[in-house]
């Protein structure tokens, strides 16, 4: 090889391992997004029986091109849950690993990763901006969580979420409180309102009322000052909110049959919603589900992992594993999170993973670099709020337009309808008949088509149009006049109607065809 010439790396093999935790049954990587790893370059070993919790084969793992073995010495380590302190010791120097690391709660995790003298990438670290929503593994999983935590809810209910009438008599429908409209707030809300239940949601931004609100749910807003996001997470709610809330959810707590809280804030506890006085306020057979249980729980009496019943039968489900309790998806969307954070970070799509820190998506996920903290990251704003416009000086308004009176208009009518009946008067009869039909189709028509719902427009066009063919035999029977001005309208006529015609049955032939199998 000569000296101009570069240098060729192998590419980096990549390992996906075994989740040690306790029923945890999500795996890094499935067979589809191993290929998709193949595909950047990397080679890929999968630790034996990886993703036997998933549904995913070792067989499986094999007829897509990886390897099955020792996945531990890999130069990138896939996971979902962070290391444990004897994972760790099997990480060689210069490793890269990449999972669920938690680093604001969990700093001592950090340093010892950095002993370790490894690379960590937090994929719960991904900034909220748009270019990183692809990377975004705690939506995806709050979006299954969100799901998850309905159908939790509907089995302990063990009642109807719709409402029936039947012969042996009417069932009303249940009633659902989310508290939180994020990610795993609509997606409880969607899911709750698909099963018929009445859905009513809170949340201290009141921008996310439409978005409750097209997923079938009543937004509840609380009357009090609340600081806007700067970053995409939730902030802290001030006295004033917290005050006014605690009376919202005391009230419904006694209305609703379900609660279901996923308030969280990064960093911190997660805050209490319910108390237990607003729980004792609940009907017997009720339930609550608290989706933020690992993190100390929005509701008071939440034991994490377990479902507990309080003196007065009310149910609170404190399960921490609601994702992984739908494996086969949640392993796939955590596949795909991960393959589109390797991509960024495989730029070549050689094989060879490189971090750039003036990526504000790949500076904010790198939590330890080469033995070194790099944990937090700098602030990164994605406030959606609109920029301050500086105040500039109002040009003076145009002087406006004298607006007529009504002695004004009533003289414009008498105007308009003298002049038409001296049009009458003295036009010739047949131009008035022909007058009289047209003015007529246009009052009819008017009304007609005002009437018709604008999903209907599409078919109601191609019909409509079909009676232009009612012009087309009025145009070919002038089209031989002899006078010639006639005869060149008579073509005009023929020419724009057939148009008109064959356009509206082709727009309303591929409006169909959107609607049909096949």
């Amino acid at each position: 090889m000569s000296a101009q010439e570069p240098a060729h790396h192998p590419p980096q093999r990549v390992g996906v391992v075994a989740e040690s935790v306790s029923g945890e049954t999500r795996v890094a990587a499935t067979p589809a997004t191993v290929r998709q790893l193949l595909g950047l370059g990397y080679e890929v070993v999968v630790e034996s029986e990886a993703g036997a919790a998933s549904g995913f084969s070792d067989q499986a793992y094999l007829d897509v091109g990886a390897e099955i073995g020792e996945a531990w010495d890999a130069d990138v380590v896939l996971k979902v849950n962070s290391p444990s302190d004897a994972e760790i010791t099997r990480l060689r120097q210069g490793t890269t690993v990449v999972a669920l690391l938690t680093p604001a709660q969990k700093p001592e995790l950090l340093h010892t990763l950095a002993d370790a003298g490894v690379t960590a990438l937090a994929l719960d670290a991904v900034p909220r901006i748009s270019r990183a929503q692809s990377m975004d593994v705690l939506s995806s999983m709050a979006n299954i969580a969100g799901y998850r935590a309905v159908i939790e809810a509907a089995h302990v209910f063990g009642r109807f979420f719709t409402g029936q009438v039947t012969a042996a008599g009417k069932v009303p429908p249940a009633k659902v409180l989310v508290a939180g409209a994020g990610v795993a707030g609509l997606a409880a809300i969607g899911a709750a309102s698909n099963l018929g239940a009445i859905v009513r949601a809170t949340d201290p931004r009141p921008e996310v009322a439409d978005q409750v609100k097209s997923l079938g749910g009543e937004y509840l807003p609380v009357h009090a000052a609340q600081e806007t996001s700067t970053d995409g997470y939730a902030k802290a709610t001030s006295a004033d909110y917290d005050r006014a809330a605690a009376e919202l959810y005391h009230e419904q707590a006694a209305d609703v049959d379900i609660v279901i809280t996923t308030a969280l804030i990064p960093g911190r506890p997660a805050p209490r919603l319910l108390t237990a006085r607003n729980v004792a306020a609940m009907k017997p057979g009720s339930v609550v589900v608290d989706m933020a249980a690992a993190q100390g729980g929005n509701v008071e009496g939440t034991v994490p992992g377990r479902a507990v019943v309080t003196d007065n039968g009310v149910t609170i489900i404190g399960y921490t594993d609601l994702a992984s309790r739908l494996p086969a998806q949640a392993s796939q969307l955590f596949g795909t999170n991960l393959v589109n954070l390797l991509r960024l970070l495989t730029p070549g799509k050689d094989g060879r993973l490189a971090i750039d820190f003036d990526d504000v998506v790949q500076r904010a996920v790198t939590v330890v670099r080469d033995g070194d903290v790099t944990w937090p990251p700098p602030p990164v704003a994605v406030s959606a709020a609109p920029a301050v416009q500086p105040e500039t000086r109002l040009a003076e308004p145009e002087p406006k337009r004298p607006r007529p009176t009504s002695a004004g208009r009533f003289g414009l009518i008498g105007l308009g309808m003298l002049a038409m009946f001296l049009l009458m008067a003295f036009a010739p009869a047949q131009l008035a008949g022909n007058f009289t039909v047209f003015a007529l189709a246009v009052v009819i028509g008017y009304y007609v088509i005002g009437k018709v719902h604008h999903a209907l427009h599409t078919p109601l066009m191609s019909v409509t149009n079909a009676i232009s063919g009612i012009v087309v035999i009025g145009a070919l029977l002038q089209i031989g006049h002899e006078n010639r001005i006639v005869t060149a309208l008579s073509f005009v006529a023929v020419l724009l109607t057939s148009v008109n015609i064959f356009g509206g049955f082709a727009v309303t032939r591929r409006m169909l065809s959107m609607f049909s199998k096949g």
